[in-house]
């Protein structure tokens, strides 16, 4: 099974929780076991998996990547602007594969599946595939 999830962030730099959605389409899918792939469809955007308890984490993570890696030094940059952006998500990657049980993602206590927007606001579409029996 397959579907498409649309993300809208609203900041340059945002943290969206798509647990719910994912998790809804883990339980259309009726497959009691299996693998839950989320991918993102852009190049300046990832598919994380962190904490979501405390908002302070995302934050924290938004700060970290802002250190690591600055904005407006790269070639890119010349272009549209976005290398930063490009780099991170090159860094986090686009994708993450979640363990399916019960017909529930496999996730930790404090795990959630987020959206991590490197170059918003902007309308995004994430995918979700479920396989598995």
């Amino acid at each position: 099974m397959q579907e498409m999830i649309p993300v809208s962030s609203s900041e340059k730099h945002e943290f969206i929780d798509i647990t719910p959605q994912v998790q809804s389409i883990v339980r259309k899918s009726k497959i009691n076991e299996g693998m839950c792939h989320v991918y993102s469809m852009h190049t300046s955007a990832s598919i994380v998996i962190n904490e979501n308890a405390d908002p302070s984490i995302c934050l924290d993570t938004i700060d970290a990547f802002g250190m690591l890696v600055k904005e407006g030094v790269w070639r890119h940059d010349k272009v549209d602007g976005n290398a930063d952006a490009h780099i991170k998500a090159a860094m986090l990657g686009a994708s993450q594969t979640i363990p399916v049980k019960d017909n529930k993602l496999l996730l930790g206590t404090w795990q959630a599946v987020s959206f991590f927007e490197l170059d918003g606001p902007r309308s995004r579409k994430v995918c979700v595939t479920v396989v598995g029996k």
